[in-house]
């Protein structure tokens, strides 16, 4: 296999890798044998079709496409290794060749790690962050706790208010037809939550129970069903049941029920300690950011859209995975936010722009700087990552071998380049 690599502008790159026809010829058989048991040819037995009877009759490029899906994964990640390029997006893919008895060529155009003209980095000048906890703070805290630690009560006797926990069944319709998606029954709703289009819950206070009420309501612009952008709707709805909250008295009892504390003075104090920890940390990282923001804006760099779109794919799918750790999937999500991928794409660009920005400005950093990362810190982190997912350092350190190894080192020197530049940072 050999590898050729054209720099595009943009920091954009073509590698043109070459498979050799003998390569080539080995996935071809590869493909004949895992798909000769599914072809049926009169007077041969299953499975017994000869390949140059299959080809002849289907055409020589019948196994073609098996072929090159066997190949490149394989071809790609070998090309990687040997161009010296530091890719940073998926690839493009394009056949140039594919032939029996030939070599099979095929290009990748992939973005490579843009230089950086790194600026200032020491000395960075940022506003000092206070930390206080005032009492109103505490209050708000405790409050909270409350309304966690909340009964939900059956209410019969009154209509529906802001903040009440229903189950309704509802119905829509655009232009008096009822439109798919729009049937609900038994359905759980706080009043208030956002969890509909806007104006919809508004219009449910006041509604008594077993009593019809309609909700007129119009689309967003933007919602993810096309037919449904903009228009008019009617939804006939009924309130079955009501849930209101009843807190719990703010007492000693309380206290010893929700902390480790005996008394309603004690378990306030905690909670004063506690926020000042959160605060603290939330200074910290607000630090950090002031820091990275300052250095980024002092420097220079050309983020390739494959890099930023491989990005923002990942922070997608991110969240994706973390919602459907709650028992909500993606498209359930879409479906009551009324956005789609390609909005949460357009979303996450901010972030996904200062996530790759702000790693090209610490690994310059580390470069400039000649961070390193010791075999005790890597051990530490193994350790440290032992605990966390509760295996034991040696099994941990076995599984990071290799790239897997180098990234978590890469993480590290990352890590050790915030803490440099936030140490030699000076608040105004």
């Amino acid at each position: 296999m050999s590898v050729q690599v054209e720099k595009l502008e943009k920091n954009m790159a073509k590698l043109t890798i070459e498979v050799s026809a003998e390569e080539l010829e080995k996935a071809i058989e590869g493909a004949y044998q895992k798909n000769k048991k599914n072809v049926r040819v009169p007077g041969f037995r299953k499975g017994k079709v000869p390949r140059q009877m299959i080809e002849r009759m289907y055409g020589k490029e019948v196994f073609y496409e098996d072929a090159i899906n066997e190949l490149i994964p394989d071809a790609y990640e070998k090309a990687l290794e040997e161009c010296g390029e530091e890719i940073v997006s998926s690839p493009k893919i394009d056949i140039e060749q594919i032939e029996a008895g030939k070599p099979f060529i095929f290009t990748a155009e992939v973005a490579v790690k843009p230089e950086v003209r790194l600026g200032k980095y020491k000395g960075v000048k940022i506003d000092k962050i206070e930390v206080e906890v005032t009492d109103e703070e505490v209050d708000a805290e405790i409050e909270r706790e409350r309304n966690n630690n909340a009964r939900n009560v059956v209410v019969e006797d009154r209509p529906v208010k802001d903040g009440d926990m229903t189950i309704i069944d509802f119905e829509g319709f655009v232009d008096g037809v009822a439109f798919e998606g729009g049937k609900g029954e038994d359905y759980p709703l706080t009043i208030g939550s956002g969890a509909f289009i806007p104006g919809f819950e508004e219009q449910l206070i006041g509604a008594e129970i077993g009593k019809g009420v309609e909700v007129n309501v119009t689309f967003p612009e933007n919602y993810q069903a096309e037919e449904l952008k903009g228009k008019a709707a009617l939804f006939k709805c009924m309130v079955k049941e009501i849930k209101e909250k009843e807190l719990p008295e703010l007492d000693d009892e309380f206290a010893g029920e929700v902390s480790e504390f005996d008394t309603l003075a004690e378990y306030k104090e905690d909670v004063k300690k506690k926020l000042a920890e959160k605060k603290e940390k939330n200074a910290k990282d607000a630090k950090e950011d002031a820091v990275i923001d300052a250095i980024i804006n002092d420097s220079d760099m050309e983020i390739p859209e494959p890099m930023l779109e491989t990005q923002q794919k990942q922070l997608v799918d991110d969240f994706a995975q973390r919602i459907q750790m709650q028992g909500i999937n993606i498209e359930q999500y879409y479906q009551l936010t009324g956005s789609n991928y390609d909005m949460m794409l357009e979303q996450v660009k901010p972030q996904a722009d200062k996530r790759i920005k702000s790693r090209l400005v610490l690994e310059a950093v580390v470069e400039k700087e000649g961070i390193e990362v010791s075999e005790e810190e890597y051990t530490k982190e193994t350790e440290r990552m032992a605990e966390i997912y509760q295996m034991e350092a040696e099994k941990v350190r076995e599984m990071l071998e290799g790239r897997e190894k180098e990234q978590v080192m890469k993480d590290l020197a990352i890590r050790k380049a915030i803490d440099f530049v936030v140490e030699n940072a000076k608040e105004k």
